[in-house]
Protein backbone atom coordinates (compact mmCIF):
# COMPACT_ATOMS: atom_id res chain seq x y z
CA UNK A 1 0.00 0.00 0.00
CA UNK A 2 2.64 2.17 0.87
CA UNK A 3 4.40 2.11 -2.53
CA UNK A 4 1.36 3.60 -4.09
CA UNK A 5 2.10 6.56 -2.66
CA UNK A 6 5.67 6.84 -3.78
CA UNK A 7 5.12 8.30 -6.75
CA UNK A 8 3.39 11.28 -5.01
CA UNK A 9 6.29 11.44 -2.74
CA UNK A 10 8.89 11.83 -4.95
CA UNK A 11 6.96 14.44 -7.41
CA UNK A 12 6.69 16.23 -4.13
CA UNK A 13 10.27 16.55 -3.16
CA UNK A 14 10.86 17.06 -7.43
CA UNK A 15 8.74 20.06 -6.60
CA UNK A 16 10.25 21.17 -3.50
CA UNK A 17 13.96 21.04 -5.27
CA UNK A 18 12.85 22.95 -7.95
CA UNK A 19 10.92 25.90 -5.97
CA UNK A 20 14.07 26.40 -3.73
CA UNK A 21 16.63 25.97 -6.90
CA UNK A 22 14.45 29.05 -8.65
CA UNK A 23 14.65 30.52 -5.17
CA UNK A 24 16.99 33.54 -5.00
CA UNK A 25 18.61 35.20 -2.35
CA UNK A 26 20.30 38.48 -2.64
CA UNK A 27 22.53 40.66 0.63
CA UNK A 28 22.09 44.51 0.01
CA UNK A 29 23.77 46.77 1.95
CA UNK A 30 21.78 50.03 1.87
CA UNK A 31 22.31 53.69 3.11
CA UNK A 32 19.00 54.49 2.63
CA UNK A 33 15.79 54.92 4.40
CA UNK A 34 13.39 52.31 4.99
CA UNK A 35 10.39 54.03 3.14
CA UNK A 36 12.59 53.93 -0.06
CA UNK A 37 13.92 50.45 0.60
CA UNK A 38 10.36 49.11 1.01
CA UNK A 39 9.42 51.22 -2.22
CA UNK A 40 11.71 49.80 -3.82
CA UNK A 41 11.33 46.19 -2.65
CA UNK A 42 7.51 46.35 -3.84
CA UNK A 43 8.29 46.95 -7.20
CA UNK A 44 11.05 43.70 -6.83
CA UNK A 45 8.18 41.21 -5.38
CA UNK A 46 5.94 42.10 -8.04
CA UNK A 47 8.33 41.74 -10.92
CA UNK A 48 10.98 39.26 -9.53
CA UNK A 49 9.05 37.50 -6.62
CA UNK A 50 11.16 34.64 -6.04
CA UNK A 51 13.97 37.45 -4.66
CA UNK A 52 14.72 37.08 -1.50
CA UNK A 53 16.45 40.44 -0.20
CA UNK A 54 18.62 40.37 2.71
CA UNK A 55 18.75 44.03 4.17
CA UNK A 56 22.06 45.27 6.24
CA UNK A 57 21.60 49.08 6.74
CA UNK A 58 23.82 51.93 7.81
CA UNK A 59 26.00 54.58 6.32
CA UNK A 60 27.15 54.81 3.22
CA UNK A 61 30.80 55.49 4.36
CA UNK A 62 30.49 52.49 7.16
CA UNK A 63 29.46 49.80 4.40
CA UNK A 64 32.08 50.70 2.45
CA UNK A 65 34.77 50.25 5.27
CA UNK A 66 32.57 46.60 5.53
CA UNK A 67 33.05 45.79 2.03
CA UNK A 68 36.75 46.41 2.00
CA UNK A 69 37.12 44.28 5.19
CA UNK A 70 35.09 41.60 3.51
CA UNK A 71 36.86 41.72 0.28
CA UNK A 72 38.46 38.55 0.66
CA UNK A 73 35.26 36.60 1.53
CA UNK A 74 32.47 38.97 0.36
CA UNK A 75 29.16 38.59 2.29
CA UNK A 76 27.34 41.51 0.64
CA UNK A 77 26.53 41.20 -3.27
CA UNK A 78 25.20 44.92 -3.98
CA UNK A 79 25.51 48.37 -2.61
CA UNK A 80 22.41 51.21 -2.83
CA UNK A 81 23.31 53.94 -1.99
CA UNK A 82 26.56 56.63 -2.67
CA UNK A 83 27.87 59.47 -3.42
CA UNK A 84 29.69 59.51 -6.75
CA UNK A 85 32.66 60.94 -4.56
CA UNK A 86 32.70 58.93 -2.27
CA UNK A 87 32.10 55.60 -4.60
CA UNK A 88 35.02 56.71 -6.60
CA UNK A 89 37.46 56.28 -3.99
CA UNK A 90 36.58 52.19 -4.09
CA UNK A 91 36.52 51.30 -7.36
CA UNK A 92 38.65 47.97 -6.62
CA UNK A 93 35.50 46.41 -4.66
CA UNK A 94 33.35 46.64 -7.65
CA UNK A 95 32.15 44.52 -10.09
CA UNK A 96 31.56 45.92 -13.59
CA UNK A 97 28.04 45.22 -15.07
CA UNK A 98 26.36 47.10 -18.03
CA UNK A 99 22.46 46.79 -17.34
CA UNK A 100 19.98 46.57 -19.94
CA UNK A 101 18.62 49.72 -18.89
CA UNK A 102 21.82 51.93 -19.16
CA UNK A 103 20.74 52.97 -22.19
CA UNK A 104 18.57 55.55 -20.43
CA UNK A 105 20.58 56.36 -18.00
CA UNK A 106 23.05 59.88 -19.28
CA UNK A 107 26.90 59.49 -19.04
CA UNK A 108 27.15 61.90 -16.41
CA UNK A 109 25.47 59.44 -14.48
CA UNK A 110 27.36 56.70 -15.16
CA UNK A 111 30.23 55.50 -13.05
CA UNK A 112 33.86 54.57 -15.45
CA UNK A 113 33.82 50.90 -16.75
CA UNK A 114 30.51 49.92 -15.63
CA UNK A 115 31.37 49.90 -11.93
CA UNK A 116 28.61 51.70 -11.12
CA UNK A 117 25.62 53.54 -12.21
CA UNK A 118 23.30 56.76 -10.43
CA UNK A 119 19.97 55.81 -9.38
CA UNK A 120 19.15 59.45 -8.08
CA UNK A 121 20.65 62.75 -8.45
CA UNK A 122 19.81 64.76 -5.61
CA UNK A 123 20.22 69.11 -6.11
CA UNK A 124 20.97 71.09 -4.24
CA UNK A 125 18.52 74.26 -2.97
CA UNK A 126 17.76 77.12 -1.18
CA UNK A 127 14.66 75.97 1.55
CA UNK A 128 13.28 79.11 2.48
CA UNK A 129 10.57 79.30 5.48
CA UNK A 130 8.73 82.89 4.66
CA UNK A 131 7.62 83.21 7.67
CA UNK A 132 11.09 83.25 8.80
CA UNK A 133 11.91 86.21 6.30
CA UNK A 134 11.02 88.72 8.84
CA UNK A 135 10.92 91.38 6.39
CA UNK A 136 13.90 90.54 4.58
CA UNK A 137 13.73 89.57 0.59
CA UNK A 138 13.65 85.71 0.18
CA UNK A 139 17.82 84.62 -1.83
CA UNK A 140 17.10 84.21 -5.32
CA UNK A 141 20.85 83.07 -5.19
CA UNK A 142 23.51 81.31 -3.29
CA UNK A 143 25.66 84.99 -3.51
CA UNK A 144 22.59 86.44 -1.53
CA UNK A 145 24.11 84.75 1.47
CA UNK A 146 26.73 86.12 1.72
CA UNK A 147 25.33 90.04 2.34
CA UNK A 148 25.85 91.03 6.33
CA UNK A 149 22.50 90.81 6.66
CA UNK A 150 21.65 87.22 6.37
CA UNK A 151 24.63 86.60 9.32
CA UNK A 152 23.11 83.94 11.79
CA UNK A 153 19.79 83.32 9.56
CA UNK A 154 20.53 80.45 7.31
CA UNK A 155 21.89 77.18 7.93
CA UNK A 156 24.18 75.00 6.61
CA UNK A 157 25.63 71.34 7.05
CA UNK A 158 29.04 70.41 7.59
CA UNK A 159 30.51 69.21 4.93
CA UNK A 160 32.52 66.65 6.67
CA UNK A 161 29.08 65.09 8.65
CA UNK A 162 27.62 64.57 5.36
CA UNK A 163 27.99 63.43 1.54
CA UNK A 164 25.61 65.99 0.16
CA UNK A 165 26.52 69.04 1.93
CA UNK A 166 30.54 68.00 0.80
CA UNK A 167 29.32 68.60 -2.41
CA UNK A 168 27.40 71.15 -2.08
CA UNK A 169 30.42 73.60 -0.22
CA UNK A 170 32.51 72.08 -2.90
CA UNK A 171 30.24 73.71 -5.47
CA UNK A 172 30.49 77.19 -3.79
CA UNK A 173 33.89 76.99 -3.56
CA UNK A 174 34.23 76.36 -7.12
CA UNK A 175 31.84 78.79 -8.38
CA UNK A 176 32.84 81.59 -5.97
CA UNK A 177 36.28 80.88 -4.89
CA UNK A 178 37.69 80.94 -1.83
CA UNK A 179 36.33 84.18 -0.84
CA UNK A 180 32.66 83.38 -1.45
CA UNK A 181 33.36 80.01 0.86
CA UNK A 182 34.41 82.40 3.80
CA UNK A 183 31.49 85.10 3.42
CA UNK A 184 29.45 81.56 3.69
CA UNK A 185 30.89 80.82 6.58
CA UNK A 186 30.66 83.42 8.51
CA UNK A 187 27.06 83.87 8.21
CA UNK A 188 25.70 80.57 8.11
CA UNK A 189 25.00 78.44 11.40
CA UNK A 190 26.85 75.01 10.61
CA UNK A 191 24.89 72.34 11.40
CA UNK A 192 25.94 68.36 12.36
CA UNK A 193 23.71 66.53 9.63
CA UNK A 194 21.54 67.56 6.86
CA UNK A 195 18.47 65.96 8.77
CA UNK A 196 19.69 69.23 11.11
CA UNK A 197 19.61 71.33 8.38
CA UNK A 198 16.16 71.05 7.10
CA UNK A 199 14.04 69.84 9.72
CA UNK A 200 15.73 73.32 11.12
CA UNK A 201 14.38 74.99 8.57
CA UNK A 202 10.59 73.35 8.57
CA UNK A 203 10.38 74.41 12.70
CA UNK A 204 11.41 77.54 12.09
CA UNK A 205 14.72 77.54 13.38
CA UNK A 206 16.49 79.06 10.76
CA UNK A 207 14.90 81.51 7.31
CA UNK A 208 16.72 79.53 5.08
CA UNK A 209 18.01 76.13 4.85
CA UNK A 210 20.99 74.63 2.27
CA UNK A 211 20.02 71.71 2.12
CA UNK A 212 18.51 68.80 -0.46
CA UNK A 213 15.92 68.78 -2.47
CA UNK A 214 13.91 66.28 -2.08
CA UNK A 215 13.71 66.55 1.68
CA UNK A 216 12.47 70.09 1.66
CA UNK A 217 9.71 69.25 -1.05
CA UNK A 218 8.49 66.47 1.89
CA UNK A 219 7.24 69.73 3.95
CA UNK A 220 5.71 71.34 1.10
CA UNK A 221 3.99 67.96 -0.14
CA UNK A 222 3.21 67.63 3.64
CA UNK A 223 1.29 70.92 3.66
CA UNK A 224 3.88 73.68 4.96
CA UNK A 225 3.12 76.35 2.72
CA UNK A 226 5.57 78.91 4.32
CA UNK A 227 7.78 76.13 2.74
CA UNK A 228 9.51 77.43 -0.50
CA UNK A 229 12.64 75.77 -2.59
CA UNK A 230 14.66 77.84 -4.69
CA UNK A 231 16.72 77.05 -7.14
CA UNK A 232 19.76 79.88 -7.61
CA UNK A 233 20.01 81.50 -10.41
CA UNK A 234 23.44 81.36 -10.44
CA UNK A 235 22.72 77.29 -10.73
CA UNK A 236 22.02 74.28 -8.85
CA UNK A 237 24.69 71.77 -8.00
CA UNK A 238 23.95 67.79 -8.70
CA UNK A 239 24.77 65.20 -5.96
CA UNK A 240 23.77 61.74 -8.03
CA UNK A 241 23.66 58.53 -5.83
CA UNK A 242 24.93 55.29 -7.50
CA UNK A 243 24.73 51.56 -7.00
CA UNK A 244 27.72 48.68 -7.68
CA UNK A 245 27.91 44.95 -7.94
CA UNK A 246 30.00 43.73 -5.28
CA UNK A 247 33.08 42.54 -6.08
CA UNK A 248 33.66 38.24 -5.72
CA UNK A 249 29.45 38.10 -4.74
CA UNK A 250 28.59 35.16 -3.59
CA UNK A 251 24.57 35.69 -5.69
CA UNK A 252 26.00 37.59 -8.32
CA UNK A 253 23.14 36.63 -10.84
CA UNK A 254 20.40 37.95 -8.11
CA UNK A 255 22.56 40.79 -7.45
CA UNK A 256 22.30 41.52 -11.50
CA UNK A 257 18.56 41.00 -11.38
CA UNK A 258 18.06 43.25 -8.19
CA UNK A 259 20.59 45.87 -10.19
CA UNK A 260 17.94 45.76 -13.25
CA UNK A 261 15.00 46.59 -10.92
CA UNK A 262 16.75 49.41 -9.07
CA UNK A 263 17.71 50.78 -12.22
CA UNK A 264 13.95 50.40 -13.86
CA UNK A 265 11.75 53.12 -14.75
CA UNK A 266 9.16 51.56 -12.52
CA UNK A 267 11.37 51.79 -9.52
CA UNK A 268 12.76 55.28 -10.09
CA UNK A 269 9.34 56.46 -11.14
CA UNK A 270 8.30 55.06 -7.10
CA UNK A 271 10.58 56.59 -5.50
CA UNK A 272 9.89 59.95 -7.38
CA UNK A 273 6.36 59.82 -6.15
CA UNK A 274 6.55 58.61 -3.16
CA UNK A 275 9.69 60.14 -1.71
CA UNK A 276 10.84 62.85 -4.59
CA UNK A 277 13.92 60.69 -5.23
CA UNK A 278 14.85 62.89 -8.56
CA UNK A 279 15.41 59.84 -11.21
CA UNK A 280 18.57 59.81 -13.49
CA UNK A 281 16.41 58.00 -16.32
CA UNK A 282 16.03 60.45 -19.47
CA UNK A 283 12.67 58.50 -19.97
CA UNK A 284 10.88 59.76 -16.73
CA UNK A 285 8.87 63.55 -16.87
CA UNK A 286 9.51 64.30 -13.44
CA UNK A 287 7.00 67.68 -13.59
CA UNK A 288 4.41 65.75 -14.87
CA UNK A 289 4.37 62.98 -11.58
CA UNK A 290 4.94 65.63 -9.06
CA UNK A 291 5.12 69.31 -8.62
CA UNK A 292 9.05 69.47 -9.08
CA UNK A 293 10.26 71.37 -12.09
CA UNK A 294 11.79 68.55 -14.73
CA UNK A 295 15.81 69.03 -14.83
CA UNK A 296 16.26 70.58 -18.04
CA UNK A 297 14.59 73.90 -16.89
CA UNK A 298 17.25 74.46 -13.84
CA UNK A 299 20.06 75.98 -14.11
CA UNK A 300 22.81 73.51 -13.29
CA UNK A 301 26.59 74.79 -12.48
CA UNK A 302 28.58 72.15 -13.43
CA UNK A 303 30.71 70.13 -11.03
CA UNK A 304 33.44 67.31 -11.77
CA UNK A 305 32.57 63.98 -9.60
CA UNK A 306 35.27 62.95 -9.87
CA UNK A 307 37.59 65.77 -8.91
CA UNK A 308 35.44 66.23 -5.84
CA UNK A 309 36.26 63.13 -4.47
CA UNK A 310 40.07 63.50 -5.30
CA UNK A 311 39.98 67.09 -3.49
CA UNK A 312 37.37 65.97 -0.38
CA UNK A 313 40.70 66.58 2.52
CA UNK A 314 41.80 69.52 1.13
CA UNK A 315 38.50 71.31 0.80
CA UNK A 316 37.83 70.09 4.34
CA UNK A 317 40.27 71.79 5.48
CA UNK A 318 39.55 75.02 3.58
CA UNK A 319 36.01 74.85 4.95
CA UNK A 320 37.05 74.40 9.04
CA UNK A 321 39.96 77.34 8.25
CA UNK A 322 36.99 79.56 7.16
CA UNK A 323 34.72 78.82 9.80
CA UNK A 324 37.81 79.17 12.31
CA UNK A 325 38.32 82.72 10.83
CA UNK A 326 34.75 83.62 10.99
CA UNK A 327 34.56 83.29 15.16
Amino acid sequence: MRLKFLPHVVAAIAFSVAAWAQAQTVVLYSSNNTETIEAALQVAKKHKPSLNVQQVTGGTGTLMKRIQAESKNPRGDILWSGGFGTLGAYKEYMEPYKSPDLAAIPAIFRGPDNLWVGTNVHLMVLMVNEKQLKGLPAPKTWSDLMKPEWKGKFAITDPSKSATAYLLVYGLLKQFGRDGLEKIAANAVVTSSSGTTYKGTAMGEYAVGLTIEYAAQEYVAGGQKEIKLVYPSEGSYLAPEGMFIIKGAKNAEAARAFYDILLSKETQQELLVKSFRRPTRTDIQVSKLTSLPDLKSIKIFPLDQAAASDEYEQLIALWNLAVNKAR
